[in-house]
């Protein structure tokens, strides 16, 4: 296990909510540093850090995300539904909103792959591409703040009261075989 120095360790799939949770603290740290590489560098030829850095945020988007939201709409989501609890009951309008905020996002999440991709590949990105790169970080950056703090501060801890043991055992086993951890 590696060592950490400040700041909490990082949770495992014995504990999906807090997991999902450390999932949130990674999309912001990655659309931070697409918005930075955009505002700082404003479609002009990418320094070697800029080009890394705008490499790694475009890979943990088009393979990492994917799967946070897969957990959610594939795992957590169906067993809030399924539960027979009143609180749950009470999260239903919010889980069909975020799910549709789910499909927005993968929607602006091509466009910024498209747009980061085409920037890294020609070296420079027009002043059109990067109005329209700046836009959609701006959308995105908004909508994952509403969308992280209502699953943080409600919908996680919800979960965590309404859903028995096995099921978050459940969820965290889901959770590994998505990204191929045997457990």
């Amino acid at each position: 296990m590696p060592v950490q120095i400040g700041g909490k360790p990082e949770s495992d799939f014995s504990s999906p909510l807090e997991l999902l949770s450390d999932c949130h603290r990674r999309i912001e740290n990655f659309l931070g540093v697409l918005n930075r590489v955009a505002g700082r560098a404003n479609g002009r030829r990418l320094c070697g850090e800029e080009r890394a850095a705008l490499e790694k945020a475009l890979d943990y988007f088009r393979s990492s995300a994917p799967k946070h939201t897969a957990d959610e709409e594939d795992s957590l989501f169906p067993r809030l539904r399924a539960l027979d609890h009143p609180l749950a009951k009470e999260s239903l309008d919010s889980l069909a909103a975020l799910e549709s905020e789910h499909v927005a996002a993968a929607a602006d999440h091509n466009v910024v792959d498209l747009l980061g991709s085409r920037w890294l590949e020609r070296g420079v990105l027009s002043a059109a591409g990067h109005t329209q790169l700046n836009q959609t970080l701006s959308r995105l950056s908004a909508m994952y703040a509403r969308h992280i703090a209502l699953e943080d501060s409600e919908l996680f801890p919800l979960a965590g009261r309404v859903l028995r043991a096995e099921d978050l055992a459940s969820i965290g086993r889901e959770m590994a075989e998505r990204r191929g951890v045997k457990r």
